[in-house]
């Protein structure tokens, strides 16, 4: 869905947020309970360990006679790489998209991705099946909206026993799971701060686990953002950002100051534990004096940017 550009970079950010914190190795104590954010577990083991299972995204739709909304679905599938007698997890993006939806109709998509087990060389990878199923409603909130309804439950039957650590429970889990929305032919009602016209119908929405706000370019209304955080309409990435860094509220200049100063070993012990801290390691290495000047000192207005004139 080529549309989806406009906030993809927003919507990965979304996806790898927390992927693994600074110092971004898997010894140290803080990079040891990963997956914190937007995990839904088998029921059975969330029941037992007061996780979610299930989220809720509820939103209003300014409908037309020709709307016609698109849902996609996006978490990570937790894989477990042995080697030498060490495991390390790594994940892997799955998408599920719902599209040609109509406002007043009900839709239920089951989805599932399969379990792998395989040995290259001295390396073995492994996943777990994971199940889910997707709902949509929509109906009529009241005489100028529609509520638009979107729920994902993970199915899978739990296949370990309950005393396992949440580690090894998200081997199961839906990670870092949120939602993307999309109306043609009308538009969706910021849920943070609605027109009074829909303030009444807006406080009756009810969210689980997610923060829908309006995304894309500022002032549009045909893309929406379910994250399992809170951020503000029309999220951005800054223009000054190098790439991902994974760790939460990040802050580029200090983070890739801190890169830098790591030791070798250090360094060393980050480029195995994943692919994605390699080419993070690499980029930050290759920054040019220019590049990190652009990390310092620049100060914008949110506001500004939420309405589109900045």
């Amino acid at each position: 869905m080529s549309r989806f550009d406009r906030i993809a970079k927003i919507a990965d950010a979304v996806l790898w947020e927390g992927y693994m914190l600074y110092p971004y190795r898997p010894s140290n104590v803080k990079n040891r309970q990963r997956w914190t954010f937007g995990g839904l577990y088998p029921v059975a083991y969330a029941e037992m360990k007061g996780e979610a299972s299930k989220l809720r995204a509820e939103v209003l739709v300014r409908p037309s006679k020709r709307t016609c909304l698109t849902i996609i679905v996006r978490f990570l599938h937790l894989l477990s790489q042995e080697a030498n007698g060490r495991t390390i997890q790594r994940a892997m993006p799955r998408e599920v998209m719902l599209s040609g939806l109509s406002l007043g109709s009900r839709h239920t998509r089951s989805f599932s991705f399969p379990a792998l087990d395989r040995r290259e060389g001295e390396i073995r990878t492994s996943q777990e099946r994971i199940e889910g199923v997707i709902q949509v409603i929509s109906a009529p909130a009241d005489s100028v909206a529609h509520t638009l309804t979107v729920t994902v439950t993970n199915t899978a039957q739990f296949s370990g026993p309950l005393h396992v650590s949440r580690d090894e429970a998200s081997m199961q889990a839906l990670v870092a799971t949120h939602v993307i929305l999309h109306a043609s032919n009308g538009g969706f009602v910021s849920a943070i701060d609605p027109p009074r016209q829909f303030s009444e119908a807006a406080s009756r929405c009810t969210n689980q686990g997610v923060w829908p706000v309006l995304a894309g370019e500022p002032g549009s209304t045909k893309w929406m953002l379910a994250p399992p955080m809170v951020l503000p309409d029309y999220p951005q990435i800054a223009e000054e950002s190098p790439g991902d860094l994974f760790d939460g509220t990040e802050i580029d200049e200090i983070l890739t100051l801190r890169v830098l100063t790591m030791s070798d070993a250090e360094k060393e012990e980050m480029r195995r534990a994943d692919p994605r801290l390699g080419e993070l390691l690499e980029r930050t290495e290759s920054l040019t004096q220019n590049e990190m000047l652009k990390l310092h000192g620049v100060l914008r207005n949110p506001r500004a940017r939420a309405a589109g004139t900045e």
